[in-house]
């Protein structure tokens, strides 16, 4: 995996625009990646519900819960598919509208300053391992062209919006994600 620093853009991921996102302030970099977990309905994976939600095009007479969310304008930068394929939703240079209201180390407003990136999944539902895998070498990938950013800035959605938020929840394993990032970032020499 590579990131075009120029364009923001993960060679080999492809490439759907959401209209959900803006510039991030004047001088602010990324130097956080967010994880979320995401499943639409809740539960179902695959199909093209996120990819429709994030591209505001959500039928809400398709599922109960469709109707509840369909008029939100959220997004992420990246959505990784159970099976660990990439597709990118928001340039990296660009502010994604994944985190809400939100803070970390004091900071508020996550989205200025983060990467947010969803592994499709549940709370209490075991992640894949091609997940781990892309969200490694993705990792290491961001790592190696936005200096600001490091392996140990890793924080869940449920780490900035506590009580508001629980994803990527108990069923991540957050030390087989920082271990498969740590060999990803030395093999990519970062």
């Amino acid at each position: 995996m590579q990131v075009d620093v120029h364009t923001g853009l993960m060679r080999g991921a492809a490439q759907v625009a959401s209209p959900n996102f803006d510039a991030r302030p004047a001088g602010v970099e990324a130097d956080l990646i967010v994880v979320h977990g995401i499943s639409l309905p809740p539960g179902e994976f695959g199909g093209p519900w996120v990819q429709r939600f994030f591209t505001n095009s959500l039928p809400p007479d398709v599922h109960p819960y469709f109707a509840e969310v369909g008029a939100l304008r959220v997004s992420a930068h990246l959505v990784i598919a159970r099976d660990g394929g990439l597709t990118q939703f928001v340039p990296f240079t660009e502010r994604a509208w994944h985190a809400g209201q939100s803070s970390y180390e004091g900071r508020v407003a996550c989205n200025d300053f983060s990467i947010g990136i969803e592994l499709e999944g549940a709370d209490d539902v075991a992640y894949e391992a091609a997940q781990y895998d892309a969200l490694a070498e993705s990792v290491a990938a961001l790592c190696k062209v936005y200096p600001r950013l490091s392996p140990r800035r890793l924080a869940g959605h449920s780490d900035i919006a506590p009580g508001r938020k629980t994803d990527p929840g108990p069923a991540f394993d957050w030390p087989r994600a920082h271990r498969c990032v740590a060999a990803a970032c030395r093999k990519a020499g970062v």
